[in-house]
């Protein structure tokens, strides 16, 4: 399966689990839930993955860490804000360079309408 398959299972799945929580919990509310949602559709997911970075030829283990990765190809950011600040699409689209994928998907759950809440960042996809 492709980036471009799996954000549409990933966004649909994130429409249902906003449909059935709505706004206002925890991140780690919403990430423990949609993770279950995707497993369940036999969609392999990590949870607050280390990801390392080469600097000046070092690895540092600690480079940062993602909320979620899908299938290995998908970076999901999960907020929970009042408002989604041009930093944090800069700060997905520096792990996504960092980790040579391709897509992330930075999710705010806490709007009324999802689709308010949703950017899509690519990196040479």
């Amino acid at each position: 399966m492709n980036e471009n398959e799996l954000s549409k299972i990933i966004l649909d799945t994130c429409f249902r689990v906003h449909t059935a929580l709505g706004p206002g919990l925890l991140e780690s509310v919403y990430e423990e839930v949609l993770v279950h949602e995707l497993r369940k559709k036999g969609i392999s997911c990590e949870r607050q993955v280390d990801v390392p970075i080469l600097y000046e030829g070092i690895r540092l283990d600690s480079g940062f860490r993602a909320d979620i990765i899908v299938e290995g190809k998908v970076i999901i950011e999960l907020k929970s804000l009042e408002i989604i600040k041009q930093v944090h699409k800069k700060q997905l689209l520096t792990y996504l360079r960092l980790s040579n994928l391709k897509l992330g998907l930075l999710i705010n759950f806490n709007v009324d309408k999802l689709k308010d809440g949703i950017v899509r960042i690519v990196n040479k996809l």
